[in-house]
Order: structure tokens, then sequence, then C-alpha cells
């Protein structure tokens, strides 16, 4: 075991996921969720404190980080909401077909290995009328950001538990079965390789 990966690289990950702007792109979305809902990559739980209680029925936590849980236990318990947590990877969901109304992913698709895969098994999991609440830095529109994003991926990925700088976040989604019906993308303040932010929801492809 790598201990900068076990010990160090989660409270890096959760300072930095942690920050002003990425706060408030939690606080736009989050609070949409509703009935039996379903998290990937929870990690240190940086999402909870912006559940509405009221709209839930159930919140399940998908993470394979194991040593992550400590923090979203604690995270939850001053939310005042009750979680299950799962350390399982998002490839590999441990649940039955459609058992979902809502699927939440932010700021986790960089990190999965196989993210279609892994959408995939979203899509399986949630109910027909079901919606995948997400919220992703990924490929910037702009031609010279991208180079900066294809270039520092290599020397990033290591460093930041996986993380890819240039996924494009609508294209998995589409290859993972689902059809975007809101969107919204920009920049975050900060480098922008980083930055480049898409905010929206999706449902399965019929």
């Amino acid at each position: 075991m790598n201990p900068y990966d076990h010990y160090v690289l989660p409270y890096l990950i959760d300072l930095a996921c942690g920050i002003g702007p990425i706060q408030k792109e939690r606080a736009k979305l989050v609070p949409r969720a509703l009935g039996r809902v379903l998290e990937i990559g929870i990690g240190t739980g940086r999402n909870l404190p912006f559940y509405d209680r009221e709209r839930l029925s159930a919140l399940y936590g998908l993470d394979p980080a194991a040593q992550m849980h400590r923090l979203a236990r604690k995270r939850a318990a001053e939310a005042g909401i009750r979680i299950e947590l799962l350390d399982l990877p998002a490839e590999r969901i441990p649940a039955e077909d459609a058992s979902f109304d809502t699927v939440v992913t932010t700021f986790t698709l960089c990190t999965i290995p196989d993210a279609v895969a892994a959408l995939r098994e979203m899509r399986r999991v949630l109910r027909t009328q079901g919606q995948l609440l997400f919220c992703e830095h990924g490929l910037a529109p702009d031609a010279g950001v991208r180079r900066w994003q294809n270039g520092l991926t290599p020397v990033w990925k290591p460093l930041a538990g996986g993380c890819h700088l240039n996924r494009d976040i609508p294209a998995l989604l589409a290859a993972g079965g689902f059809e975007i019906t809101e969107l919204q993308a920009d920049y975050l303040p900060g480098p922008r390789p980083m930055t480049y932010v898409y905010r929206g929801v999706a449902v399965p492809k019929t």
C-alpha cells in the first residue's frame, strides 16, 4: 500500500474539493436529489451538507477508498443524515436494476478507471424516470487549454489519485447510456486546465 495514496492524498483531495467555487457548484446541484439516492465517489462527504433531508428516503455512498469513510460518517452526523457507505468501485455497483431515483456524481468521473462502465452501471441502477445529477471537471472548449490538459494529464494522474484533466464529460455520458437534459459549463476561478466544469442533469436513454 502506498502511504501517500492512503494517508496523505485523501486529505489533500478533501481540501481541494472544499474550496469556495466548488462548494458553490455543489450547492446548486445536490439539493435536487430526491427519493432513494446513490452518490458515486462520496469520498469524505463534501456533498452531505447540501442534501435536502426532506427529499430523501435513503442515501447510499459508494467509494472504494474506505480510508475516507471516517470523515464522511462525521459529516453525515453533522448534517443529520443517515447514510450507508459501500467500499466498492463504481464499475460494480451492489444494487438491483432500477433501484434508485437519483444518482449523484461530483468531481468523480475524472478518477474512475473505466468511466463508461461505471456510467452504464449507474444507468442500470436508475429507475426509468430517474435522474443523474452530475458536476464534473473535464475537457475545455479552448484548443490552447486542451493542449495543456492533454500534456499535463500523464504527470497529474499519479499525483492526484488517477485524475484525468481531459475527459469529455458529455461524450462519456452518452457512451454510458445517458441523455443530457440540462447542462451548464464554464471555467471556475483557478488554473484553466483544472477548472472547466460541466454541471447538469442526465436521464437514461430509452
